[in-house]
Order: structure tokens, then sequence, then C-alpha cells
């Protein structure tokens, strides 16, 4: 099958949850992808502090997460590359894998808009790809046009038109984390395989225990 449009999810996934999941299955559907690939970043530029869990253990549960799932994929490309790792070389990595009639939608999180200003090369990743801003409870996605002097009215049009509604599920990686380290449940947050992978392999539990 020729590939037509592809889904671009990344993150740090530390760890992947029920909100990932059913975001990106939504996200999967109205975009009309012929595939999502979920790709977990080695570090973010913006984020100096490295992910509590280790690259293999975050790769591990993201394949665990997806499971059969044959709409999703898993890809390692971020992982391979030295840090700092930009969106826009992973872009580019795919249209150059699928060919340029291929749209390229990259996924993010309302709560990423607010650093886009500081993303590298912003203006040619919004020209290169479709950046998908999906809706989070608490966050405010309607006042976009004030980054019309920065990027031009055409690019923020462009943002504006792909703005969808995926499931408002208020769960967080951090959350998560933080619940695990006081050794509070989060059954209900997680794919059952990755909550028993985070038990077998003791992550994100207090230094002290």
């Amino acid at each position: 099958m020729k590939i037509k449009a592809i889904a671009l999810f990344g993150g740090s996934f530390d760890p992947i949850h029920l909100g990932h999941i059913r975001a990106a299955d939504a996200a999967y559907k109205i975009i009309g992808a012929d595939k999502l690939v979920f790709i977990p970043a080695k570090r973010s530029a913006l984020k100096p502090n490295s992910p509590a869990a280790c690259d293999a253990d975050r790769l591990n549960m993201v394949r665990l997460a997806i499971g059969e799932n044959d709409r999703f994929e898993i890809s390692d490309c971020e992982l391979q590359k030295p840090f700092p790792s930009f969106t826009l070389d992973t872009v580019r990595r795919f249209k150059s894998r699928y060919g340029n009639k291929a749209a390229i939608y990259w996924l993010l999180g309302a709560d990423g808009v607010k650093d886009l200003p500081l993303w590298h090369n912003i203006e040619e990743l919004i020209d290169e790809c479709f950046i998908t801003i999906m809706r989070r409870p608490e966050y405010d996605v309607s006042n976009l046009e004030r980054y019309t002097e920065l990027w031009g009215a055409e690019r923020v049009k462009k943002l504006q038109e792909n703005i969808i509604q995926t499931p408002l599920i208020d769960i967080s990686s951090t959350e998560i984390r933080d619940r695990i380290a006081k050794n509070l449940d989060v059954s209900q947050m997680l794919a059952p395989a990755v909550a028993e992978y985070i038990e077998k392999n003791n992550l994100y539990k207090s230094k002290s225990d």
C-alpha cells in the first residue's frame, strides 16, 4: 500500500500511558492516517533533565502499550541520534522514507504550544509538515494569532486548521511517576503490560525503597 499520510507522535513517554494511546488513536482516525509512529525522544532540547527511565525501558514500554495494534508502529530513530535531536530532522527523515507526496503530521499536545517559538527552525517545520495540536483539558489553544508577527498569517492559519479534538483524558507521566514513588495505585492510568513492566523492573520507585 502506498503511504499517503503518516502521523508522528514524539515524546519522552516516561512512561507511556492510556492518555497517549487514546489520543493517538483518535488522531489517527481524524487525520485519516495510513499509520501512526510513536517516536520516543532521547531528550528534548527544551527539557534539560534526562527522562527518569532509560531509553531501552521507554522503548520497551511503548512497544508493550501498542501491542498488536497494526495501526501503530514505533521508531527508535531519535534514540539513535546524538543530543540534541530536532523535530525538523525527524520529519525530513520520514519524508525521505515515504516520498514528498506523503503528508506528514506531527502530533503535539496542547501543553507544548507555548514552547513552539523556541523550537529549532520552527518556520521551516510548519512549512514542511502539519503540526497537529491535540487539545488538553487545562490548556487554551484559541489564541494562536499572537504568533502572527513571528511566523506570518499563513503559518498561523495552518496551525489553526490542524487543531483536533482528542479525548480529554487528564493523565500525565509526571503524575504517574509521583504516584509510583509514593506507592500509590496507577493501574487505571497504564496499559496492564506497561504497569507489569514497571513493577517488574522497579521503575520510578523512590530511592529510599
